[in-house]
């Protein structure tokens, strides 16, 4: 028996009735058709792709949602909508029986089809694909057509956040078949005019899209700029129309300008410290909690970040996240508590590298605070400042003290599932905890969402208290634009919009 309008609200799939927009977006304004505008990523090399299954970098995840729609997309509010599905349903969140909209059309005419769906989804599971979501498409068990615009989707074990997982820019549907990516077939709100990795990306208005009215812009030409201060200045030259990732220094340097805005988005952005349970002193429960006690969240959210940042409580579920727990007692800044879990831990007179680099955002900051603290409280810690270039490969959870910094995830089971799962490839700190492990598997079998939230819950105690990650904010993401570009709301998952701004946007200049 298929799912009631309720029950797929219960499950955290909104109903394909609801507005997109939330209420307060610009969207009251009436949209104008035409114009063309230039936007600055903060990233463009010659490894660019147009396959969303191999996308790496944010520029990558706009230029995708340009040329590609997903089963679903995201909300504001981070639950998933529906999108070329017009219905997903599930009994037992195993078994996701998903229809088709008629008429969707690819750019170069072919109509959409259930078997573009199924190669779309099983091509994740080839090794040799590339694909960079490879360990979450493993959960697919089979995906078969049933019928030109009906399909069956059959995971390893039940997951009800399988509507947001499909979301994500890298399950973005292509034409069955499609190899060749030089000229890409979507079904987005633009197709390709031209693309040159490191270079540039042009995208036209793709009149035939499947959502009335929209794209409104004609043109949108993408770029990278990895410097800052650079993405910055050719916003207020005029040369470019948008900026994403803004450094909160220059948040007040665009507003004064008078012709430019600032979209802020909250976000589970974080940079945090990793202690390693297999680094000696820093897998002590002891130590972990004296470095906990010693972040002074208040001064990071204001001096590092200039207000724009949340408090964070040691586990990686922001406050506005729908399973937030509010009750979990804030752990807050406390010299004599930090003095005695050292005490405690019996910490010695020995110096501790920890290993920070600008590429972990505020982490170099950080350090430096910790380092003063530290000292009043009997620790001796040395700050290790390594170069952007390849810290990730080379240091990061390759010490037993370093900074992370992590992207948001748009559902607690992804963020859990990647960073703190025991056999997760990127278990920052390489705990291993047997209860968290059953309730992340017992959270993605339950529909009810008051009984996920009290299992999220009790997960973010057990993270808070017992991992060895130190999250002291979350990150606002600070993107900038000219104030006559319209439409502009924040979405959490990723800075312009979730990345997926281009079909929402217009030109009133």
């Amino acid at each position: 028996m298929g799912l009631s309008r309720r029950t797929l609200l219960t499950a955290g799939m909104a109903a394909s009735a609801l507005p997109l927009l939330p209420a307060w977006s610009q969207a009251a304004a009436a949209p104008r058709t035409g114009g063309r505008i230039r936007v600055a990523g903060m990233s463009s090399s010659t490894a660019d792709t147009t396959d969303p299954a191999k996308g790496a970098l944010s520029t990558d995840y706009i230029r995708h949602h340009m040329l590609y729609s997903g089963l679903t997309e995201y909300g504001a509010d981070l639950r998933p909508r529906l999108a070329l599905a017009e219905a997903m349903e599930s009994s037992d969140q195993i078994s996701w029986r998903v229809k088709l909209r008629d008429g969707v059309r690819f750019h170069d005419g072919k109509r959409l089809n259930a078997e573009d769906v199924v190669f779309s989804l099983t091509r994740h599971l080839d090794p040799a694909g590339g694909s960079k979501v490879r360990p979450i498409a493993s959960q697919f068990a089979e995906i078969r057509a049933t019928g030109p615009l009906d399909l069956t989707i059959t995971l390893t074990g039940p997951n009800v956040d399988l509507p947001a997982m499909l979301a994500q820019s890298h399950f973005l549907i292509i034409a069955a078949g499609a190899k060749d990516f030089s000229r890409p077939n979507g079904t987005g709100p633009y197709r390709i005019k031209s693309f040159v990795p490191g270079v540039s990306t042009i995208v036209t208005r793709n009149e035939d899209f499947w959502k009335p009215g929209k794209p409104y812009l004609d043109e949108i030409e993408l770029i990278g700029i990895p410097d800052e201060v650079s993405r910055v200045n050719a916003l207020l030259s005029g040369d470019v129309q948008m900026v994403i990732a803004v450094n909160p220094r220059s948040i007040h340097r665009i507003r004064e300008s008078g012709a430019h805005e600032m979209l802020e988005t909250p976000s589970g952005l974080y940079t945090n410290l990793i202690m390693r349970v297999d680094g000696g002193i820093t897998g002590n429960p002891d130590f972990m909690l004296g470095m906990k006690y010693l972040f002074d969240r208040e001064l990071v959210k204001r001096a590092l970040f200039r207000g724009s940042a949340i408090i964070a409580n040691d586990h990686p579920i922001p406050p506005f996240h729908p399973f937030f727990r509010a009750d979990l007692p804030q752990r807050s800044f406390d010299l004599d508590r930090a003095r005695y879990h050292f005490a405690k831990a019996g910490l010695g007179p020995a110096r501790l590298p920890v290993y920070a680099s600008t590429a972990a955002e505020g982490s170099v900051d950080m350090g430096s605070a910790l380092q003063e603290y530290g000292a009043r409280a009997g620790l001796n810690l040395a700050i290790n400042r390594m170069p952007a270039d390849g810290y990730w490969s080379t240091h990061w959870m390759k010490h037993p003290l370093s900074f992370g910094n992590t992207n948001p995830r748009a559902t607690a089971d992804l963020v859990f599932s990647q960073f703190y799962k025991s056999t997760a490839a990127w278990n920052e700190t390489g705990w291993k905890n047997e209860r968290f492990d059953r309730l992340l598997l017992e959270a993605r079998a339950t529909a009810n969402e008051p009984l996920r939230a009290q299992i999220y819950g009790e997960m973010q105690e057990i993270v808070s208290n017992h991992c060895g990650t130190a999250i002291p904010v979350f990150i606002n993401l600070s993107d900038g634009y000219d104030k006559r570009l319209k439409g502009l709301y924040p979405v959490p998952v990723g800075g312009f919009m979730g990345y997926a701004f281009a079909e929402h946007v217009w030109w009133e200049g």
